[in-house]
């Protein structure tokens, strides 16, 4: 967070694991606390890292 700015980096895993589930499912607005906003960017954050094999695609229990 920089002047009140929130970054959601794709390459941050352990922050991005906190906001999944045990199966790999994005957890709701009502769990995490986070804003509309904040929620949109860090679901674009996990889509870029499953895409880059940084996270596991839910359900992906291989």
């Amino acid at each position: 967070m920089a002047n009140g700015k929130i970054y959601v980096d794709y390459k941050s895993t352990d922050e991005l694991r906190r906001l999944l589930t045990a199966n790999g499912k994005m957890s709701s607005r009502q769990r995490t606390k986070l804003s509309s906003m904040v929620q949109r960017h860090s679901a674009t954050a996990v889509k870029r890292a499953r895409y880059m094999a940084l996270l596991p695609y839910e359900g992906d229990n291989r």
